[in-house]
């Protein structure tokens, strides 16, 4: 079984961070939340503060764990994702990764051809029912960089 974990960064005009896949990448030209696969050994916090900086080039600052579920893709083993809400050092997130970004608001989500794993995800986000920056401001607890050294 592999795991993977999933960013929702919101900025403060309630605006959200996703990314296309590129053309050559399974899946082509998908949206989805930055994120990636845990590496053996790797804590979720500490493989999404690495899928960041190689996807987006930013710095994960806060990070929230809010949701898990299993996924099964066809023909593929069953996976764990694990959503967090998120928030990264201000500067410029760059497509490192990616065709493209876009910030766009909860309720644009719907107009974008995401990825069947975030259905869920995507309903939820922009019926309102979750709001990425309050369960960040619910905690105090920022993200230590140096947990990320050695992985």
């Amino acid at each position: 079984m592999r795991t993977v974990v999933a960013a929702v960064i919101e900025r403060g005009d309630r605006r959200l961070l996703i990314g296309q896949r590129r053309r050559e990448d399974s899946s082509p030209l998908k949206w989805e939340f930055p994120g990636g696969k845990v590496r053996d050994g790797e804590a979720p916090e500490a493989a999404l503060a690495r899928e960041l900086r190689e996807e987006l080039g930013v710095t994960l600052t806060k990070c929230v764990k809010w949701g898990a579920c299993g996924i099964s893709m066809k023909g593929q083993q069953t996976s764990w994702r694990f959503i967090f809400a998120a928030a990264i050092a201000d500067g410029d997130a760059k497509p490192v990764c990616f065709e493209q970004i876009a910030w766009v608001l909860p309720k644009e989500l719907g107009a974008y051809d995401f990825l069947a794993a975030n259905r869920e995800l995507i309903a939820n986000l922009a019926t309102g029912r979750i709001k990425p920056g309050e369960i960040l401001r619910a905690t105090e607890k920022e993200f230590d960089t140096d947990d990320t050294e050695g992985h």
